[in-house]
């Protein structure tokens, strides 16, 4: 996609998705044989549930129907959020990933470091580093300008504090 139609369409659609309480993370334009395909990415700092995705779905639809924004040929509109292991730019990536298990490709050392991200400012954030083969986690500051790339771990066996915290009143009931 053209970085003019790429630059149209976010102004045009980004006033549409803040409006429905929500950021315009990405867009892109693929031909997918004959037809294209709009692909639009949004987020909140509450996630966006499949409620809002519907909403701002349509909204997006009926302005680009009403435009000639993506030509007159055919095109399927996608709206989604990002994924799982999404990679994190802005700033606002950050803060809503706190708690959660990230992956930095570090500049200098040119190693990675994956931490929990406990804080967020302006100027970095601090982390959790898992211990390695039993061994206490650590914490670590890392500057935003420290990282080329940071991305999210998925986390399969991830014990939430709040379960932990249930199990423990749990015990305390049975030995009552």
């Amino acid at each position: 996609m053209s970085t003019t139609q790429s630059e149209r369409l976010r102004e045009l659609l980004e006033p549409l998705v803040s409006s429905q309480g929500l950021d315009l993370e990405e867009i892109a334009v693929e031909s997918v044989g004959r037809k294209r395909v709009l692909r639009v990415v949004v987020d909140s700092d509450d996630g966006a549930d499949l409620d809002a995705i519907a909403d701002v779905s349509r909204a997006l639809s009926a302005k680009l129907d009403e435009t000639d924004a993506m030509g007159a040929g055919e095109y399927t509109l996608e709206v989604g959020t990002p994924g799982a292991e999404r990679e994190l730019t802005e700033h606002r990536h950050y803060v809503r990933a706190v708690d959660r298990l990230v992956k930095f490709q570090l500049v200098e050392a040119g190693g990675d470091v994956v931490g929990r991200i406990l804080t967020v400012d302006d100027e970095g954030m601090d982390l959790e580093v898992p211990g390695v083969k039993g061994r206490k986690a650590t914490a670590r500051r890392l500057a935003f300008g420290d990282f080329d790339k940071a991305r999210i771990q998925v986390e399969f066996n991830r014990r939430d504090k709040h379960d932990e915290n249930d199990e423990q009143d749990m015990t305390e009931e049975e030995e009552a």
